[in-house]
């Protein structure tokens, strides 16, 4: 029951949405102990409060196939099909990264062509990084406008099989989709724009500054009260530039130490599984040991327990041999 689609739910391309994942890595998310402990009875509210613990994204690791917690939450999304306006929030989201990156792929996932391009491309100018979880369990950096350029170009993109997307080109023809514009043509309009302006001449350079002089002096013979409103602009607006910058850096540093505290929990994590790892060893080691010194003590034992046979019976043949010479003589 708990590994059902809801029965509310649409097929998505033809089948049910949880089929978009193959049944080996659904099968491996079903049995994974995030998805019994974490995921059950999980709402689309609910879910909200997942994604925004997600650390990183990736598909399946390990020899095993285990699955990660991104991957567990995508299968949950396509089981509880939340609504279209709830996809649309998580890829708008500019606080979590990983909320957005989840909804990216969500909607790569049972998304149309149309609505691929239409919220996915201005995820472009988004340079932040992520950290993905490859298939031998390390982790590797990589920018979110990557991650988008994969979900957009690739076929497989964390270990599942995306379905097929329309060329933008054909949707461009058919008029359902906006020519593509770059956020870098803007720049390279005005670099070239710049070039083409004509140098000004002898006569213009004298007037501008003449002007320049001018201005000067008005500036200089102003009243108090103007250079104090000046002074206090300016003032405000380093004040204001000096803010954003420390915000930006307060920010950076921010995302700075949880970068390091994740590290430092990651590490942290591995140096406790080796500890446990060499307990279990220690642990064999010793039961292997007893296990001999118990069968060293039962050979012991039988070979104690034969020779007081051997004994016995020499004592009785002894005596046998003696009560035979008795009775003769």
């Amino acid at each position: 029951m708990a590994n059902r689609t809801v029965k509310e739910a649409k097929n998505i391309h033809g089948t049910n949405p949880q089929y978009l994942i193959e049944k080996i890595i659904r099968s491996r998310i079903y049995d994974s102990k995030y998805w019994k402990e974490q995921c059950f009875a999980l709402t689309a509210e609910l879910l909200v409060d997942k994604a925004m613990e997600l650390r990183y994204i990736g598909g399946v690791y390990g020899g095993n196939i285990k699955p990660t917690q991104f991957l567990c939450l995508t299968l949950k999304m396509l089981q509880i099909q939340p609504e279209k306006d709830i996809v649309v929030e998580f890829i708008k989201n500019e606080e979590f990264k990983y909320v957005r990156a989840l909804g990216a792929f969500y909607l790569r996932l049972t998304g149309s062509s149309l609505d691929c391009y239409k919220y996915l491309e201005p995820l472009y100018i988004d340079n932040r990084k992520l950290r993905r979880q490859n298939r031998l369990g390390h982790f590797e950096i990589v920018y979110m406008d990557e991650f988008i350029d994969e979900l957009l170009r690739s076929d497989r993109v964390c270990d599942i099989i995306l379905p097929r997307l329309q060329k933008r080109a054909v949707l461009e023809e058919n008029n359902e989709l906006e020519p593509k514009v770059s956020p870098l043509d803007e720049d390279l309009d005005e670099d070239v724009i710049s070039d083409e302006e004509p140098p000004a001449t002898e006569q213009e350079v004298k007037q501008s500054s003449r002007k320049s002089r001018k201005e000067r002096s008005k500036s200089l013979s102003s009243s108090p009260e103007r250079r104090e409103a000046a002074g206090t602009s300016q003032n405000r607006s380093r004040d204001y530039n000096d803010g954003d910058y420390q915000r930006d850096r307060d920010r950076r540093e921010r995302e700075r130490n949880r970068d390091r505290d994740y590290d430092r929990r990651d590490r942290d994590r591995y140096e406790e599984r080796d500890r446990d790892r060499e307990k279990d060893r220690r642990r064999d080691d010793y039961d292997r040991r007893d296990d001999y010194d118990r069968r060293d003590d039962y050979d012991r034992r039988d070979d104690y327990d034969r020779r007081d046979d051997y004994d016995r019976r020499e004592r009785n043949r002894h005596d046998r041999d003696r009560d035979r010479r008795d009775r003769r003589y």
